[in-house]
């Protein structure tokens, strides 16, 4: 640590802290626009500088500038810094000054306008006039895709939208032509924008050069109700805020949460709003003569009634989809439990985990912060690109690092980093023990989740955790078996056991023809039911489950309830409601509950709160907010020994379309678009 004496104050601060990060720790503010905590330093903005008493007669950027590099005084003394001198408010004014020579008098028109840092730093740091009269420059705007929305004549050349997309996404698509009052950001050949989160960039833009297309002019930030939520588009669970104004939500934005997914999340999930108000279920519908016509909840209640009664309870089943919350599965699991039935299934792709080969089977054991620690990574069977752009982002920065070797079995993408191809399939699994360099301490596989939907899935865990034990992937202190699934319902709905009971049906055999009588569908959209069953669909847009549907009872989307989801680690998060579902739908919980009364097996509890306290008291770690229960990594050693034989078809993802990978998505016209941009550029790279 070195002593440094900041406005006054002494302090001790690690000698590779940059004087601004000093200042911070100090508690004085510095201006600045092109730093970022989490991008290189680019020292391009001046906003951030100050005076070194003793260091050079001229202000000093502080972003540039580490704690080791100053000396102390002649007797000794600490270094001192001033952020707040004379030289350093009139340094300030002047680089203000210089950055408002070309900006554009269009506040009152920009989408950053109450959200702007340079509002913001022209009001502290700025003087009240300029003395130069020359015309201001023009720049063109550029074309960056469907998210982005540029006008180029605000931007200051901060460079944080060219570092991001370089460093932290790593597709580096974006970039300076020209010199000087010339200078302009583009994209090559003013082409979309690839990377699957670009959006951010329109966080870090300090001016109003990039924005939002999608909610362009829809209102200003200080008329939005701002609700803190998560994500449900995959399985990270990332913080998200939810920006509504009025019933209608405007549009979400990421969260601080370094143990997650630190300050990004995908353009998936932060432009998919529009698909939240677009086909939606708004009433019960029940179908008469081959037609779904309107009707009332007492109707839609009584015909499902009528079919219940008449079915044994072995011919009735449920299946939950990808979106679902733990309340409302715990409900479910409730329901049918009390109709006597062992039919339920949270694995609508068909996988092949089950809580009975241990909670480690199926859990992102080493936590996502964990991946900053590993030496080496083995990607199975997965796109992390694609099934998880954020979680790909940070594999991608501790490659950045250093370190780290990483290696692939399955398909070949661009994952953004370098790594090693080992295979295609499941025989590529024995050699990993024999490749594995010695000395790693914390090595991890992160196996996706269609590795287990194959009819070998079973086996392929064996498999895996064989290798995993012999490559020290599990042993004391560490264990980095992860598997990155890629369904938000997932994990919850395996730590419920919502699994075929004995005898009972699992997914893909209960929508076979003639398999049951009554299918309960819970929002399972990417599965088709086969002719047969009477399907009573509880869900939130008209997509393949309401097409298929006998009867629709409308739910509530992920925006307009209060819930409970657990992310691929295993941590519980809470996500608040924003606004309220449309029309006569309801929350999915309520909806079995009065169902359940309905059918004469009622649910014993008439509030989110009983249903909470229920749940509490049969799953308590369900309930303690983002903390991981630990699972116990001898469920993997006995999962060797499942064995069976094994497929050498080679392994494929997930996700095959990023952009439609469920109702909602399906439903939004941005991800329509984006996924027209993808496609043409698969095209395109064949031909």
């Amino acid at each position: 640590m070195t002593k440094i004496n900041i406005d006054g104050k002494e302090v001790d601060v690690p000698a590779e802290y940059t004087l601004l990060q000093a200042c911070e720790t100090a508690g004085s503010e510095v201006p600045r626009f092109c730093f970022h905590e989490r991008l290189s330093i680019a020292g391009n903005c001046r906003m951030c500088l100050v005076e070194v008493k003793g260091g050079p007669p001229k202000p000093t950027a502080s972003c540039a500038m580490a704690v080791r590099d100053l000396r102390p005084g002649p007797n000794g003394e600490p270094p001192v810094v001033l952020t707040n001198s004379p030289m350093a408010r009139k340094a300030r004014q002047g680089v203000m000054e210089f950055l408002l020579i070309n900006h554009p008098l269009d506040c009152p028109i920009c989408d950053q306008g109450g959200e702007c840092d340079l509002q913001d730093q022209a009001m502290a740091y700025g003087a009240d006039s300029s003395r130069f009269a020359e015309n201001k420059r023009a720049v063109e705007d550029k074309y960056v895709g469907a998210l982005v929305k540029t006008v180029m004549n605000r931007c200051i050349q901060c460079t944080r939208c060219v570092r991001f997309v370089t460093e932290v996404a790593g597709v580096p698509e974006l970039g300076a032509i020209g010199r000087g009052e010339d200078m302009e950001i583009t994209s090559y050949l003013e082409s979309a924008l690839s990377s699957e989160l670009q959006g951010n960039v329109v966080d870090l833009c300090p001016v109003g050069a990039l924005t939002s297309k999608p909610t362009a002019f829809h209102a200003r930030p200080w008329e939005y109700t701002k609700t803190e939520s998560v994500d449900v588009m995959d399985a990270l669970g990332s913080a998200i805020r939810i920006d509504s104004r009025g019933r209608e939500v405007v549009r979400i934005l990421p969260r601080v949460n370094d143990a997650i997914n630190e300050e990004w999340i995908s353009d998936k999930t932060r432009h998919v709003v529009d698909g939240l108000k677009t086909q939606r279920l708004d009433r019960p519908f029940v179908r008469i003569d081959g037609k779904l016509k309107p009707a009332s909840w007492r109707d839609a209640f009584a015909a499902i009634a009528a079919k219940v009664k008449a079915a044994s309870p072995k011919r009735i089943g449920a299946i939950v989809g990808d979106l679902a919350t733990v309340e409302e599965m715990f409900a479910l699991e409730g329901l049918i439990d009390k109709l006597g039935s062992p039919n339920i299934d949270c694995r609508q792709d068909g996988s092949k985990l089950h809580p009975k080969f241990g909670r480690a089977s199926y859990l992102f054991n080493s936590t996502v912060s964990g991946l900053d620690e590993a030496d080496a990574i083995l990607i199975i069977g997965s796109n992390p690109r694609l099934e998880s752009p954020v979680l790909n982002a940070r594999i991608r920065k501790r490659w950045l690092k250093g370190g780290v070797q990483v290696g692939v079995i399955g398909e070949q993408a661009d994952l953004t980093y370098a790594y090693n191809t080992l295979g295609a399939g499941p025989e590529s699994l024995a050699a990993v023990a024999e490749k594995s360099a010695p000395g790693l301490t914390k090595p991890v596989f992160v196996v996706g989740a269609a590795v287990f939907t194959r009819a070998d899935g079973v086996a392929i865990l064996a498999s895996l955790a064989k290798a995993a034990a012999a490559a020290g992937i599990v042993k004391n202190g560490w264990n980095g078996f992860n598997v990155l699934h890629t369904a938000a319902s997932r994990v919850g709905g395996l730590d419920l056991g919502l699994v075929p009971g004995e005898g009972g049906l699992d997914a893909p055999a209960m929508v076979r023809a003639g398999a049951l009588d009554v299918l309960f569908n819970l929002g399972a959209d990417e599965i088709d039911v086969e002719p047969g069953a009477f399907v009573v669909y509880i869900g939130t847009h008209g997509d393949r489950g309401a097409h298929r549907a006998d009867v629709i009872l409308p739910g509530a989307a992920y925006t307009e309830k209060t819930g409970i989801y657990v992310n691929t680690e295993g941590r519980p998060q809470f996500a608040e409601r924003a606004v309220f579902p449309p029309g006569d739908a309801r929350e999915d919980w309520s909806i079995l509950r009065a169902l359940s009364e309905a059918l004469g097996a009622t649910l014993p509890y008439d509030s989110l709160t009983q249903l909470r306290a229920a749940l509490g008291a049969a799953h308590a770690h369900l309930v303690r907010f983002d903390q991981i229960a630990p699972a116990d990594s001898a469920a993997l050693t006995a999962a060797a020994a499942l064995g069976g034989a094994v497929d050498r078809a080679p392994f494929r993802s997930a996700v095959a379309d990023f952009y439609l990978t469920n109702p909602i998505a399906r439903a939004s016209r941005v991800m329509a678009e984006c996924s027209a941009l993808a496609q043409g550029r698969l095209r395109q790279a064949a031909e």
